[in-house]
């Protein structure tokens, strides 16, 4: 019995990964190949991603937002697990990654479902819900610029169904949110969402210790 999260050294990681790892070939060469950019911690980790995949089939989920699609990892994991037919709405402003994401979609057999948005995240979801969209979405992953973090997420929670699920990644980033000597925007702004989180009442959530930090907000 523990009354504390085990920390994770290298072996025990490690460990983790041969016995409950079930990631496959193709997100394994979407990782090295992602590997090669000098913006590769960007990624979500394979345990974070098999996680997030299962969540979306425990949910049933079929239409989903990513804030944020990068090279295309956490939308492959979301969307090979949706129950189609399926929407997986994929938000970024940048052409050269997400040209990868979306050979990668090809690939993985999910292009129909994952649809891009080359656009501020802002404006996507802002037009969504102009278009009557509100309360229509399964899921929501956040994982992009921290400093609109808390905008994303009201928008997500206008966009996402009662007993819907919002997932925001980075959440104790490297540690620095419990260390006060940190004061740069994205780790006030990370900080002041996690203590918004804790006493919002329209929301029930848990953080996790995954990765970076994974907060899950249940709708209420």
């Amino acid at each position: 019995m523990s009354n504390a999260t085990l920390a994770m050294n290298d072996a025990l990681y490690q460990y983790l990964l041969t016995t409950s790892s079930s990631e496959t070939a193709l997100l394994a060469a979407l990782r090295q190949e992602t590997a090669l950019d000098s913006m590769s911690r960007m990624q979500i980790s394979p345990e974070q991603g098999q996680f997030m995949g299962l969540l979306v089939k425990l949910m049933g989920a079929r239409k989903i937002i990513e804030v944020g699609t990068f090279t295309g990892y956490s939308s492959i994991s979301m969307a090979m697990n949706t129950v189609r037919p399926a929407q997986v709405i994929c938000c970024d402003v940048s052409e050269q990654w997400t040209n990868m994401a979306q050979r990668y979609w090809q690939l993985a057999g999910v292009d129909d479902i994952c649809q891009l948005k080359l656009a501020p995240a802002m404006d996507t979801l802002q037009a969504l819900i102009r278009q009557g969209e509100s309360r229509s979405f399964d899921m929501a992953f956040i994982d992009a610029d921290k400093e609109n973090y808390d905008t994303y997420f009201e928008l997500c929670l206008t966009l996402v169904r009662a007993g819907g699920l919002i997932m925001i990644d980075n959440t104790l980033w490297s540690g620095r949110v419990a260390q006060a000597c940190y004061q740069d925007v994205d780790t006030r702004a990370i900080r002041a969402l996690n203590q918004k989180l804790a006493r919002d009442a329209r929301v029930q959530i848990s953080q996790l210790p995954i990765a970076d930090g994974l907060t899950l907000c249940f709708k209420k």
